[in-house]
């Protein structure tokens, strides 16, 4: 589920704000990706139906809703989330330890009777430059490989970070999976994102998921697009690891 041939999946982000709209891109992206990202104005407008109707089509599901509550509650959405057959879904990790166990506690307790989503911990939005995040003074990259090295530690699937942090987290906890948004193309706008990588890059850095959004969307075809994306990423050097890290 996490690697094809050796390669990182690419997930391609469907930020558009029409339920039928975003089926109708999935439709076109099938057979050439296999992961489709349903985030919080999509599943706002979309709702379980709409993450039913992708698991129809084939796809994986990555919901990527931010889950950032107290324990109780934010175990609650997860046993939710886990009932709709989602199968991958990210919580903040400044919710702190309390959370997080709280989430895996209640992802395992429905494994049994559903599917069993993997649990991915925020560490520091892509969007975020130095100097911008309220009340830190560290650097992103630094605070993000603080929050990965918790989240580790707690029993976390993967951590959602930039390709600029993925080698410094996979040096201290090998076994973390790495999801990385802000994947730009050669050429493309970086739009709000601060800290992009290529998909070269971020396959060379040793990224396991990488998250594509607007360039996709808003090529004149997608198909096309994701394609290209997907020569460059099986192009590049995927980074030796040990033996049972994926």
């Amino acid at each position: 589920m996490t690697r094809r041939n050796g390669m990182p999946q690419l997930i391609v982000a469907l930020d558009v704000p029409d339920r039928e709209k975003a089926l109708g891109i999935a439709r076109e992206l099938r057979g050439v990706l296999d992961w489709c990202k349903v985030g919080m104005e999509l599943f706002t407008l979309g709702g379980p139906l709409l993450v039913e109707r992708l698991k129809e089509q084939g796809f994986h599901v990555f919901l990527d809703l931010k889950f950032y509550d107290i324990p109780h509650t934010v175990a609650r959405a997860v046993a939710a989330a886990a009932s709709i057959g989602v199968d991958l879904l990210t919580l903040h990790c400044q919710g702190g330890e309390r959370m997080c166990r709280a989430a895996l506690e209640a992802r395992d307790a429905v494994a049994a009777a559903s599917s069993a989503p993997r649990l991915f911990g925020v560490t520091v939005l892509t969007s975020f430059g130095p100097g911008e995040m309220p009340g830190i003074t560290a650097a992103p990259g630094i605070f993000a490989h603080e929050l990965a090295s918790a989240a580790a530690a707690w029993g976390l699937d993967g951590v959602v970070c930039s390709g600029r942090e993925v080698r410094a987290i996979k040096a201290s906890a090998p076994a973390l999976r790495c999801l990385c948004p802000g994947i730009r193309p050669d050429g493309a706008e970086a739009g709000d994102q601060r800290r992009t990588m290529t998909p070269a890059e971020a396959v060379r850095a040793g990224a396991d998921y990488l998250v594509v959004g607007r360039p996709i969307l808003q090529a004149d075809a997608p198909a096309r697009a994701a394609a290209a994306i997907l020569e460059e990423m099986q192009a590049a050097p995927v980074p030796s690891s040990p033996a049972g890290m994926r």
